[in-house]
């Protein structure tokens, strides 16, 4: 695979950044949920991190902690779609964790996969493997089998999920080739992808009548030492599932980002049972979350070894977009 920044890429950087990026994703998960129990406004809390993200690097740049380059409007340019599908993709997903349980939540956004599927098809990428296609197929009947045992069925929460799949995998797809046609390291596409968003996100929670009553409430309830400890953690895990997110996807590839986003589901999926509460156990939605974590695991085996047995290409493997 081509080197897509000026750090080599190595075996150990390349397992460190699918590691990293599976803890940072499960976690973020489980932290977001935890704030938008006490704090409904989704989007003012999507700006906030996007915000102290964009602070972060500017200021650490600023101080040589890190050698990011500034700002080029040439590049930002070209990096704009890919800020506009992330926070589209986010957006959604937190919209979606108001009146979805972790499981189901994890078992939905397990559909990217089958999204990834359905836009190769459509793109001319040829037919995937049977393996490839019966576990998603799984997969996908997993979600259906799960939702019809699921006592608190939201479907508002279930169409911002089902949503946030469909940008995912575009922003996925688009990240990767962001990377690899400008050269960019995984911190400086993280922070045009915080600055660019600023404005959209601003614009969003003034034009929706959040602002400012959410940035009141937000303060107010800041009083409280355990939400305060749980705001704190969210604003520095978003900054860092953005940076492994970015780093997996650079130094690995948009297949390997979505295979650990599926194989840490199955993590994400037992402790959701446990935490925050929210879960109605029923045995047709434990059956059907167990379907769509096999679905899931299959998936992840299959596409390991379709990529084992195709000869190694200098830049892409098989699910990364072409030019």
């Amino acid at each position: 695979m081509e080197n897509r920044s000026d750090v080599e890429v190595t075996p150990f950087l390349s397992l460190f950044a699918a590691i990293s990026y599976g803890i940072a994703s499960m976690a973020m998960v489980f932290i977001n949920k935890a704030v938008l129990m006490q704090y409904s406004h989704s989007m003012t809390l999507l700006t906030v991190q996007q915000l102290a993200t964009a602070l972060l690097i500017h200021f650490g740049r600023r101080s040589g902690y890190t050698k990011a380059k500034g700002l080029e409007m040439s590049t930002a340019k070209k990096l704009l779609p890919v800020s506009l599908f992330y926070n589209a993709n986010v957006a959604f997903a937190l919209a979606s964790l108001k009146g979805v349980n972790i499981p189901m939540y994890i078992a939905i956004k397990r559909l990217t996969p089958l999204a990834v599927l359905i836009a190769g098809f459509f793109s001319g990428k040829g037919r995937p493997t049977m393996q490839v296609t019966l576990s998603v197929v799984l997969t996908a009947a997993g979600v259906v089998i799960a939702a019809l045992g699921d006592f608190s069925f939201d479907l508002f929460g279930y169409s911002m999920a089902l949503t946030s799949v469909f940008f995912q995998t575009m922003y996925l797809v688009l990240v990767e080739k962001s990377g690899a046609e400008d050269g960019l390291s995984s911190i400086e596409i993280m922070f045009y992808n915080s600055f660019l968003s600023l404005p959209f996100l601003f614009f969003l929670i003034i034009a929706t009548g959040e602002f400012p009553n959410s940035l009141a409430i937000l303060f107010a309830k800041s009083n409280s030492l355990y939400f305060l400890v749980v705001l704190i953690l969210s604003l520095v895990m978003g900054i860092v599932l953005n940076f492994t997110m970015f780093l997996c996807t650079i130094v690995n590839s948009a297949l390997t980002t979505t295979i650990v986003g599926v194989l840490k589901g199955v993590g994400s999926t037992t402790l959701g049972f446990v935490l925050l509460g929210g879960v109605q156990v029923h045995a047709l939605n434990v059956t059907g979350l167990a379907i769509n974590t096999a679905g899931g695991v299959w998936y992840s085996y299959a596409k390991y070894k379709q990529k084992r047995n195709k000869p190694p290409k200098p830049e892409f493997d098989v699910e990364a977009h072409s030019k």
